[in-house]
């Protein structure tokens, strides 16, 4: 009697398990159980989940219309849909968000959006069984009372808002839509503006971790002045002046540009050396951003950054632009330490090659900030701080006495990247002519805070900067028995929104080759416009582990 109660209890067990499983399959793929079973069950991956969006408007006409829905209900993206450039009306996109482990049963959450003047289901085929509700600016949602759907990898989870005919969506797991907002007045051509979701939750940024090639080299290129704006922009000074039909949009023919180099160079790191923003053309700093980012990001090339004086013009504060920068995918950009001027003042290691944990290449950034603040004295630009040289001499005698340093058994070589020239850029007689051409006047600050002999006290080989954009050549900075002690180049400016001119410059942009094997460090330039495979004032600056005239 026993074994024939177990036998039954075991089969029964048995049957039990097959059909839950068989259930839960069943619901996984079509949601075959109860909405209100849907929503007793437990919440396996809790976080936001966005349950409805709307657009608010408001004119400066009417009194009593109002740009911010009730607070209490709605989240608004702090980003005006007209870049505050409609003389009377505004307005905002608001998002309904709710943690997944408080929705109740009213709640629908968002799986899809549309924007588009047709409902998906008259517009797309594969839509016509599904139920779409309407929404201000053209925005269609698709919802769900099943909750269960918000632990699904196409619940929405974020919305943002991009701007420009260009703009893109680098950031895994988010989707640029294909329409803009329907906006009535919307304001200039190519100022399209664009809502961006995320689905599922945030990806775990993965840091790379640098190191020497197996051949014994690292490529860096460093693009300086990208100057890119929200939407193409308008080419400043372009060279052809009638490149393309006569249609000159900076952003588009710039990107192509670095695209053309990054496939052609395969740098194993990129250094964007200050200006990547056009301050003043760029009324949403982070489509800005997003552009030059994607390129990087899509070829998995690591990139790091530092600011100059006109990426903070725009709409972020340099704090919020690093902020930006730090999290995207293949960014080493570090925003520093907070108790010394400027943001953006890091170094970044390059690891012996294989699995090696020491380092062979140290490379300094630092943030040379914007005007000069006392003017009446010192005209002009900013200047690397004293509390900044003091950092980057302590942190240099650190590293170099650090395990990371002793135990590398090669020559370990530094190089620092600056974007406002030091004072030392304007000697004349210090110019290398083989290197490249001085068509302007460096602005460099007027006050010379000791930045150059710093770099030499600490045995860093070169230091290469931007801001003056046709000035492309390198400096050989001598000690007073005319030894060479600190090669000082320049990029060139890369970016068609800047400026150019000057008798006919092309864009350009400077590529650093460092040799491990020889403690060698070779430079030269790539053209957008002419020769553009040339290894242009191809230069060995470094020679075992030394600085060397050229």
């Amino acid at each position: 009697m026993t074994r024939r109660i177990v036998r039954t209890t075991t089969q029964l067990g048995t049957l039990t398990l097959i059909i839950f499983v068989l259930v839960f399959f069943l619901d996984n793929r079509f949601n075959v159980l109860p909405d209100a079973i849907h929503n007793a069950l437990p919440v396996h991956q809790p976080g936001l989940v966005i349950t409805d969006i709307s657009v608010a408007t408001c004119s400066t006409l009417n009194i009593l219309s109002s740009c911010r829905l009730d607070p209490e209900k709605w989240h608004r993206i702090e980003k005006d849909l007209y870049l505050s450039r409609g003389w009377l009306t505004h307005a905002f996109v608001h998002i309904e968000r709710k943690q997944e482990s408080e929705l109740i049963e009213k709640d629908r959450v968002i799986l899809d959006v549309r924007t588009g003047s047709l409902d998906p289901v008259v517009s797309e085929k594969n839509q016509a069984a599904e139920r779409w509700e309407s929404r201000p600016g053209g925005i269609w949602l698709k919802r769900t009372a099943k909750h269960r759907e918000s632990d699904n990898v196409n619940a929405i989870t974020a919305v943002d808002v991009l701007f420009g005919s260009d703009a893109v969506e680098p950031r895994p797991g988010w989707e640029l839509g294909s329409q803009p907002l329907l906006l009535p007045n919307a304001g200039p051509e190519n100022q399209e503006t664009y809502l961006s979701i995320r689905r599922g939750h945030p990806k775990v940024k993965d840091t790379p971790t640098l190191h020497v090639n197996k051949d014994g080299k690292f490529k860096v290129i460093q693009v300086a002045d990208l100057h890119l704006s929200t939407g193409p922009g308008i080419c400043r000074d372009p060279e052809p002046a009638l490149s393309d039909g006569g249609k000159c949009d900076a952003d588009p023919r710039t990107l192509a540009f670095i695209s053309s180099v990054l496939d052609s160079e395969k740098p194993d790191l990129v250094v964007l050396s200050g200006d990547q923003v056009n301050g003043e053309t760029a009324p949403d700093a982070q489509s800005a951003v997003f552009k030059f980012a994607r390129l990087f990001i899509d070829r998995k090339i690591p990139f790091a950054t530092i600011f100059g004086n006109h990426d903070d013009e725009g709409s972020l504060s340099r704090e919020a632009l690093m902020q930006l920068t730090h999290d995207l995918p293949y960014s080493l950009s570090e925003y520093g330490p907070t108790n010394i001027d400027g943001v953006g003042n890091y170094y970044i290691e390059v690891l012996g090659r294989g699995g090696s944990s020491h380092s062979a290449l140290t490379l300094y950034l630092l943030d040379t900030h914007g005007y000069s603040p006392d003017e009446r004295q010192f005209r002009g630009y900013d200047w690397i701080k004293k509390n900044q040289i003091d950092w980057f001499k302590t942190t240099s005698s650190k590293l170099r006495k650090s395990p990371s340093h002793t135990g590398y058994t090669h020559h370990h070589m530094d190089m620092a990247f600056i974007h406002i020239p030091i004072p030392e850029y304007r000697l004349t007689n210090d110019i290398v002519a083989s290197t490249g051409s001085q068509p302007e006047s460096p602005t460099a600050p007027g006050f010379n805070s000791g930045f150059r002999d710093a770099l030499v006290e600490e045995g860093v080989l070169a230091v290469s900067c931007g801001h003056d954009h046709v000035n492309d050549y390198c400096s050989l900075s001598k000690s007073a028995d005319d030894k060479p002690q600190l090669w000082m180049c320049y990029a060139g400016g890369s970016g068609f929104g800047g400026y150019g001119g000057y008798g006919g410059y092309h864009r350009r942009v400077r590529v650093f080759e460092y040799d491990m094997n020889e403690a060698r460090i070779i430079t030269w330039k790539r053209l957008e416009h002419g020769d553009t495979e040339k290894q242009l004032d191809r230069t060995v600056i470094v020679e075992s582990g030394k600085v060397v005239a050229a």
